[in-house]
């Protein structure tokens, strides 16, 4: 068992009901105050727990850190260190959190510096992103999107149900929730123009996500086992991986998606480790037909995690156009990081694979617009009485994750982003 995911463990720190950040969450992130420089931190409750000062007052000795681990603008060289060191700090940071030690609780000269309320830090990217990529690993979406496209009696491609499908992305364009994005520009051609023209996108879109992030790497030309992946994963965040659909559709064949979605993804600005959803692993979906030796695995390799999202009209209020699970992908992170890594790709710390956009077996669990309104044909309408078809500018998009049991709720906070007009 994992110390810090104990469900009895009370904190000392006050945390409301139904909070995303329990002791037994935990998350990592990068923040920033008025006075702090960029630094680790770790959520809990309201608040965020200041790792640079515990690690610079001796609270983390035994564990044997490097001098100023904490104290950079990203987690890189700390997740670096390897799960076995980075479990035992979130180990040790529920046992300075319990309740029933006082080793923190009682100094309340170190409490007023290390814990910060979280309306005074501002949240910045959590990890340098070495690289990026994208699955296709749901197969609700995949085969939506092939009904919609192409025929919907051969819905999937030849190779879906053979291989974790994914493409190379653009890293540099990730950004953390609460930075806005303009809509993107490029060419475009109607079914029916003879050429194409250039402006601004017209059909915009989510796509709900979830993404792991790499903490080892292997040497060129080596490759990752299913049974080895975990030991690779230091755990998620939640993923917006904005699309422009009507520029996707002209440039996608024949190498793939390009400028219609290099322009901006959106994180989610705390990574919940895979420690933390280690109660939540669920039994993934069954692969027909079997899959290649190197794609096999044993155990339980999904996870439960509800997945939420919201459309909010500027000056309006959110609406629940979505609530998909995790649990739904048809290829799991393991499968997608053996495929990775099978032909010899080396892997490195800090990479970012995004799991593809997350749709379930409804209507109302379809993991984006192209879905939800059904390429245009079935617009959502929300509580100001307006009709969506794709996404405008002034409207928000927000993203939340939650894994619920035993009274324990594991939630990955939210990624919000608003989208302003072209440039």
């Amino acid at each position: 068992m994992i110390e810090a995911n104990d469900p009895t463990l009370k904190p000392w720190v006050e945390v409301p009901e139904n909070s995303d950040f329990p002791i037994q969450n935990l998350p990592f992130g990068i923040f920033k105050t008025q006075y702090l420089e960029p630094g680790a931190g770790v959520a809990i409750g309201h608040c965020i727990l200041d790792l640079t000062y515990l690690h610079e007052n001796g609270f983390f000795d035994e564990l044997g850190l490097p001098v100023g681990v904490f104290n950079q603008q990203y987690l890189n060289d700390f997740i670096g260190l390897g799960k076995k060191t980075t479990s035992a700090v979130r180990n040790r940071i529920a046992e300075l959190l319990d309740i029933n030690n006082k080793e923190l609780q009682s100094n309340k000269a170190a409490c007023a510096i290390a814990l910060i309320p979280m309306e005074e830090a501002e949240m910045l990217m959590p990890i340098k992103v070495q690289n990026y990529t994208d699955f296709y690993s749901s197969i609700e979406h995949a085969t939506n999107v092939g009904t919609m496209f192409r025929d919907p009696d051969n819905a999937l491609l030849p190779n879906w149900k053979h291989i974790p499908v994914g493409y190379h992305g653009r890293a540099s364009s990730i950004i953390p929730s609460g930075v806005n994005i303009h809509r993107p520009k490029g060419q475009t051609k109607a079914p029916d123009a003879e050429l194409p023209t250039f402006g601004p996108s017209k059909r915009l879109d989510f796509e709900l996500e979830t993404a792991f992030i790499t903490c080892k790497e292997n040497a060129l030309g080596d490759s990752i086992s299913t049974e080895k992946a975990d030991d690779h994963i230091f755990g998620f965040v939640l993923f917006n991986d904005w699309s422009a659909r009507d520029m996707q559709v002209w440039e996608y064949v024949p190498l793939g998606p390009f400028l219609a979605k290099n322009f901006a993804s959106s994180i989610s600005p705390w990574i919940v480790t895979m420690d933390a959803l280690e109660p939540f692993r669920v039994p993934g979906v069954e692969q027909k037909p079997e899959v290649l030796p190197y794609l096999e695995y044993e155990g339980d390799k999904n996870f439960d995690v509800q997945l939420e999202v919201y459309l909010q009209p500027q000056g309006g209020e959110e609406n629940l156009i979505c609530q998909s699970n995790f649990k739904h992908m048809y290829w799991n992170v393991n499968q997608q990081l053996a495929h990775h890594s099978v032909n010899g790709c080396n892997i490195q710390v800090g990479d970012m694979y995004a799991s593809g956009t997350i749709s379930g077996p409804t209507p109302d669990s379809y993991g984006s617009m192209l879905e939800l309104a059904w390429k245009g044909t079935k617009p959502l309408k929300l509580s100001d009485g307006s009709e969506r078809k794709f996404i405008e500018d002034g409207d928000t998009v927000i993203m939340r994750g939650y894994a619920q049991n035993e009274g324990v709720r594991i939630g990955f906070g939210e990624v919000k982003c608003k989208v302003l007009p072209a440039k």
